[in-house]
C-alpha cells in the first residue's frame, strides 16, 4: 500500500509540472505586472491528528486574523498536503500550512514561498514532558512497544510500519533515511501501511496493529488521555536528526506589502497568551518567526536520499 502511495507522491510532482506548463500562458506577463492583493484570504489545513475537529479549530484562528488584517479569512481543510499545493498551484489558496517536504516540492514548482516558520516547546522524549524553550526544530522517532522485542533499526526488517503519507517529513521521509544509512530498505524490507494522523501512528502501535511507526516526538501527548499508558508501554528505538518546524507558506504573486501584513499578524497572535492558545490547539504550535527558504536545504538533501 505504501509503495502505491509513494509512487503517487511522485506521479504528482508530474501533475504539478503540467499543471505549471498550462497555466503559463498569456496572463503570465500580466501577474508578474501587477502583484496579486487578497480581498479574501484563503488558509489551507492537513489534520495532524482528529480531522474532525481540526476544522473548529482552526476557524478561531482565521477569526483572530482577520480582525487583524481586515479582510475575510477561509480556512479549509484538505485530505492529505498534495491537496493543499495543488489549490495553492491553481490560485484558489492563498495560504498553506506546509510541512518542510511539501513545502520543498511547493517552491521548486514555483507555487509557494515559505512566510513564516513555526515556533514550538522543545519536547523532553523520556516522558514528552515540554521544556520551556520556544525552538524551530523538532524531531521524529520510530516509536515501538516495549514488548515488541524491537531494539533497533535492524530489528524492523521484515516488520509492519505505519507511515504517514510519503511527504510526511516525520512520518516518512527523515526516519526513513535514517532506516536507509542503517542498511534497511524502507520499502522493500519492510511492509508499509499508510496512516492518516500521527495520533493514528501512535494509537496502531498501542493496539498492535503495525509494530512499528514513525511520529514527530512526542506525539503520544495527542493520546495520552484516553491512553493514560501510552508512556509506560512504548518507547523510541531512534530518534531522526532535526527537522525544520512547519512552514506558513505564502502563493508567490501575492504583494509584499501584504505578506508583510499577514506575517505582522500571525507573529502578534502567537505573542499573545490568548492567541497562543488557539494555535496550540490545532498543531502544537506556540509561535511563529520570519523564516527563509535556505532553511529547508537540509530537507532537499534528505528528499534526494530518499528518492534515489
Amino acid at each position: 500500500m505504501f509503495k502505491k502511495s509513494f509512487a503517487l507522491f511522485l506521479a504528482f510532482g508530474l501533475v504539478l509540472s503540467v499543471l505549471a506548463g498550462c497555466g503559463n500562458g498569456s496572463s503570465s506577463a500580466s501577474s508578474k505586472s501587477k502583484a496579486y492583493v487578497p480581498k479574501e484570504l484563503v488558509i489551507g489545513f492537513v489534520p495532524s491528528s482528529n480531522a474532525d475537529t481540526l476544522e473548529a479549530k482552526a476557524k478561531p484562528l482565521g477569526d483572530l486574523l482577520s480582525k487583524k488584517i481586515g479582510i475575510p479569512v477561509k480556512v479549509q481543510v484538505t485530505t492529505d498536503y498534495n491537496g493543499v499545493i495543488e489549490a495553492m498551484a491553481s490560485k484558489k489558496m492563498d495560504l498553506g500550512f506546509l510541512p518542510p517536504t511539501s513545502y520543498v516540492l511547493a517552491h521548486q514548482k514555483g507555487y509557494a514561498n515559505v512566510l513564516l516558520q513555526a515556533q514550538r516547546y522543545g519536547v523532553n522524549p523520556k516522558d514528552g514532558a515540554n521544556t520551556s524553550e520556544k525552538v524551530d526544530y523538532y524531531y521524529s522517532g520510530m516509536l515501538v512497544r516495549n514488548d515488541s522485542g524491537i531494539n533497533s533499526i535492524k530489528d524492523l526488517k521484515g516488520k509492519k510500519i505505519g507511515w504517514q503519507d510519503a511527504t510526511s517529513t516525520a512520518g516518512y521521509v527523515f526516519p526513513a533515511v535514517k532506516m536507509k544509512k542503517a542498511g534497511i530498505d524502507p520499502q522493500k524490507d519492510v511492509t508499509g501501511v499508510t496512516l492518516q494522523g500521527h495520533d493514528k501512528g501512535v494509537l496502531a502501535v498501542l493496539n498492535k496493529d503495525v509494530d512499528a511507526a514513525p511520529v514527530f516526538v512526542d506525539a503520544r501527548n495527542i493520546v495520552k488521555a484516553e491512553s493514560p499508558n501510552v508512556f509506560k508501554e512504548t518507547h523510541y528505538i531512534f530518534q531522526t536528526a532535526k527537522i525544520p518546524n512547519d512552514t506558513i507558506s505564502v502563493r508567490p504573486d501575492m504583494s509584499k506589502k501584504w505578506q508583510k501584513k499577514i506575517s505582522d499578524a500571525f507573529v502578534s497572535i502567537g505573542n499573545d497568551p490568548k492567541g497562543e492558545k488557539v494555535i496550540y490547539s490545532i498543531y502544537s504550535h506556540v509561535g511563529y518567526s520570519p523564516s527563509k527558504d535556505s532553511n529547508f536545504d537540509v530537507v532537499r538533501n534528505y528528499s534526494k536520499e530518499i528518492g534515489e
